[in-house]
């Protein structure tokens, strides 16, 4: 009698922002279907933003590791729909109008950002560095399928575990997932597994990155430049030297520029669909490049500055409301079946990302100081996302000493490249391994 009436008062309470379908009222009170409109969707997604960013702030660990404030408020988010849906049989459908949007405007934002006159401070050296990334995330999909083959499991299981979500991180995965859930892939764990690869990703990277860097400083007996910093010359991300006001008539610039690359680049996937047979190209790949593409000619042509910080800060907001919708529609009863396949992928994943980084992201990047600190930011971003490659660094140059060459390389490697590279790499193991 008490638990129907407790439901009952869930389902007043819930009325008052969704619309109800489907009630069945059988020997108690079941209601089966909760389906919440744009206006309600929008609130649990900022609800899980703020859920999240309140944990965080309690628990040191996910402070420590970086994690994300969606997937924090998301998986807390998800046990409680998980809950719901097993023991009082509701099921909770949020509207998705919003979900592609959001996406699609990070991948602008990124695309945006890509400024090619500051590829002139890393030189021969991220050159070097950009190719030995391509040959990690090459093989992070080898591995990831070779394992899925070999249990049996779903090959797609393998190429979320792969680069998608190892070097993407989460935006990626759950960009990557949508396309995975339709025809003519059908797999509906696919935001599951995304989701859940790329959050051990994010921990892991954190993780093995300083002890990654202090294995080679020691085992190589590198000389590095001491905890007395000369700041007479700071580069890159280690000191920004101006910062401009957010205006209301600067935003909507920043605004601007996002929706002609979402315009045209929904317009390209359409022309790609109708003329263009065997690409299949996901449209964020679009929009992506044609951020590059405008930000660079406004830029030749001296006609606009893009302001790198509102562009992120926009991209950052739109990142956080994707990933609050896609954590808090996650299916966790789904990934049950892939428990034990995710597991033996995403630890040799782990194992040959911390090797990658000592026997090759190391030696053919110099084998000195400014080498061991690239690899710790290599294991950062190799496996979940490149504010986790910045804080390796920081780690061990706070103990070791300044790295300008590292800290110019991997924002621009992690940030921008990363994305456009691994975009390619993923379509062509589809081609090649799945098809």
């Amino acid at each position: 009698m008490l638990y129907y009436a407790s439901v009952a008062d869930l389902g007043v309470v819930l009325e008052l922002f969704a619309k109800t379908k489907n009630i069945n009222l059988p020997k108690g009170y079941t209601m089966t279907t909760f389906e919440f409109d744009f206006y309600s969707t929008l609130v649990c997604m900022v609800v899980v933003l703020i859920l999240g960013r309140f944990i965080i702030g309690k628990i040191k660990f996910l402070r420590d590791y970086n994690i994300p404030e969606p997937v924090v408020g998301g998986i807390i988010a998800a046990i409680a729909i998980l809950c719901v849906y097993k023991f009082a049989n509701i099921e909770f459908k949020f509207d998705s109008a919003l979900k592609d949007p959001l996406m699609l405007a990070f991948f602008t934002s990124v695309g945006l950002s890509a400024d090619f006159a500051s590829l002139k401070k890393g030189g021969k050296m991220l050159g070097i560095f950009l190719i030995f990334v391509v040959g990690l995330l090459v093989l992070q999909n080898v591995i990831g399928i070779g394992v899925s083959y070999a249990m049996g499991v779903n090959p797609l299981v393998g190429l979320l575990g792969g680069s998608i979500t190892m070097s993407g991180g989460h935006g990626t995965g759950a960009a990557w997932a949508g396309i995975f859930k339709d025809t003519p892939y059908n797999f509906s764990a696919a935001t599951e597994v995304a989701m859940a690869c790329a959050t051990f990703g994010l921990i892991m990277g954190g993780i093995i990155g300083g002890p990654v860097a202090r294995y080679l400083i020691k085992r190589h007996k590198l000389k590095t430049p001491g905890t007395e910093r000369n700041d007479e010359n700071p580069q890159g991300f280690e000191a920004p030297s101006k910062e401009r006001l957010i205006t209301s008539i600067s935003f909507v610039e920043s605004l601007a520029l996002i929706a002609i690359c979402l315009l045209i680049g929904n317009l390209l996937k359409d022309f790609e669909k109708a003329y263009i047979s065997g690409l299949n190209l996901p449209t964020f790949v679009y929009c992506l490049f044609c951020g590059v593409i405008l930000r660079n000619a406004l830029s030749a042509l001296r006609i606009h500055q893009v302001f790198d910080r509102e562009v992120s800060v926009i991209g950052n907001v739109s990142l956080s409301l994707f990933l609050a919708f896609a954590m808090m529609t996650v299916n966790l009863w789904e990934l049950v079946a892939l428990a034990l396949p995710m597991v033996v992928i995403l630890s040799t994943q782990a194992v040959v990302m911390a090797a990658y980084a000592i026997f090759v992201t190391f030696r053919f990047c110099g084998k000195d100081y400014d080498a061991a600190v690239l690899a710790a930011g290599h294991c950062g971003f190799g496996l979940g996302a490149t504010p986790t490659a910045m804080v390796n660094m920081q780690t061990v140059t706070s103990h070791y000493g300044p790295s300008h060459m590292a800290f110019i390389i991997v924002p621009l490697t992690g940030a921008f490249f990363i994305d456009i590279i691994n975009a390619l790499v993923i379509q062509g193991t589809l081609n090649l391994f799945i098809g």
